[in-house]
């Protein structure tokens, strides 16, 4: 559990009505998810299992706004591990729901799995709809006359792919739905990245943590550890995680969502299409995320693939710690210590000097009590803003220190600085000469400010601007 590791309580962030999806893999949950929450989150793919944790999305459905869960498949007696670990996710969705909409292929008939998820289901107290997908047209209506031996009310005909049928779907959903009491309205998650207007902006949503790393690095464990449950699916076998899974959580008095992202792989490496796209998912949770804890393997130190994976999260402006995972196997390896693991940290993201990095083992909890006050201090240096007459008291000092190399025989001057952002710290210089800055100055301004202002573990954007010429304010 999450709470002993940091004396806090936890508490799962959901105070909106649940309606879980289930039924057999294969039968077009996904794609109901998707249509009910107006966009493609779940990937939708031929292949059976696909969706394998369960997935979150607040969605309005006519009137109300309600979470609506996306399970992995629900086998009465599954014949593998993996399907058996996707039971047990589609279980706690049933736990959790209001509403639950039973999926099945009209296509296929009524089968005895079929039968078998119906006979569970019966024992919940919970309300059931019979959902008969895959009627994509009046012609087809037939295919839902076999399913009334189930004995669920309502029995609806759907075709989740065209949208037939799911106005009716909603209907009876919110029908089914629990009385309001205190239904929290869709909050707005402080989430900005743009120009400021010089006034300091007040930040009261949820921090949003992306876990990133390598496939069957222990970025599921790691989640689970935190939330402590079981939230998403944890299977030896590389690739387990397929879609970006939110998590919403409040440990004391704030509130987190935590993102789990499939793993991502080397271009050259991804022969399959639908990892590939899986890939670009986990990068654009990166994008919409506050602070992103890069998991790298102990027992192998920092590869080139976690340097490529850091460079994508400084590129985006995010937040960034390194968590050296697997370190209660690490340690026992002759050859690798603390002291060496840093220094590979420093020669192999020679690009993040900044990250703060934390040993831990997400199989044991070892460490695990340092990353949310890590994830604090990181945000609130992401977040921090610095007063313009500092700055520029701070600009006379550095230049005075180190002026700019002249440019073609000419004076390169640094005239004026501001902050024009948070979240990431965005900073511009006013120039007579902006392309005669080089990299090494700009490296240098940006070294000069984390030793006066610290914004450990964020990036830094500096932007250099041309001085206006006389008149040209007024003349536009």
């Amino acid at each position: 559990m999450f709470g002993p590791y940091l004396g806090a309580s936890y508490k799962p962030a959901m105070s909106l009505p649940v309606v879980a999806i289930v039924g057999r893999p294969n039968v077009g949950k996904s794609t109901l998810f998707n249509r009910l929450i107006g966009f493609q989150k779940a990937v939708v793919h031929d292949r059976p299992g696909v969706t394998r944790d369960r997935l979150y999305e607040e969605a309005e459905l006519l009137d109300r706004q309600v979470l609506v869960i996306d399970t992995g498949g629900l086998e009465p007696v599954p014949d593998t591990d993996l399907l058996s670990a996707m039971r047990v996710q589609s279980l706690v969705a049933v736990e959790e729901a209001d509403v639950i909409v039973f999926l099945v292929d009209g296509r296929a008939g009524f089968t005895p799995p079929d039968a078998d998820v119906a006979d569970l289901l019966r024992r919940t107290q919970t309300p059931v709809i019979l959902a008969v997908n895959k009627v994509d047209g009046p012609r087809h209506e037939d295919l839902g006359a076999e399913f009334y031996v189930v004995g669920i009310d309502p029995l609806l005909t759907v075709s989740a792919a065209h949208g037939r049928g799911v106005y009716e779907l909603m209907e009876a959903i919110v029908a089914r739905l629990p009385e309001r009491s205190g239904e929290d309205l869709a909050n707005d998650d402080g989430f900005i990245d743009e120009e400021d207007d010089g006034e300091d902006r007040v930040f009261s949503g949820p921090i949003r943590i992306a876990v990133v790393g390598r496939p069957n690095i222990g970025k599921s464990t790691l989640i689970n550890k935190l939330l402590g449950e079981d939230r998403h699916l944890v299977h030896d076998s590389p690739g387990t995680t397929m879609d970006p899974v939110d998590s919403a959580v409040t440990i004391g008095d704030r509130e987190y969502v935590l993102v789990d992202t499939a793993g991502v792989r080397r271009r050259a490496r991804i022969g399959d299409k639908l990892e590939r796209w899986v890939s670009l998912r986990s990068i654009r949770s990166i994008e919409r995320c506050h602070v992103t804890l890069l998991m790298i393997d102990g027992t192998e130190g920092p590869t080139e693939q976690d340097a490529k994976l850091a460079a994508l999260v400084i590129g985006r402006g995010r937040g960034l710690i390194l968590l050296v995972n697997k370190w209660d196997l690490a340690k026992d390896l002759e050859d690798v210590d603390a002291d060496s693991t840093k220094d590979g940290l420093e020669t192999k993201l020679p690009h993040a000097p900044w990250a703060p990095h934390l040993f831990i083992s997400a199989k044991t909890g070892k460490g695990l009590h340092r990353i949310i006050p890590t994830v604090e201090s990181v945000f609130a240096q992401f977040n921090q803003r610095v007063g313009t007459p500092k700055l520029n008291r701070f600009l006379e000092r550095v230049v005075v220190q180190h002026s700019p190399p002249q440019k073609h025989h000419h004076p390169v001057r640094l005239l004026y600085m501001s902050q024009t952002r948070v979240r990431p710290p965005t900073f511009a210089v006013v120039s007579n000469t902006p392309d005669g800055i080089g990299p090494a100055y700009r490296r240098y301004l940006a070294r000069r400010i984390r030793e006066e202002y610290g914004f450990e573990g964020t990036p830094l954007r500096l932007l250099f601007k041309q001085r206006r010429k006389i008149g040209e304010e007024k003349g536009g």
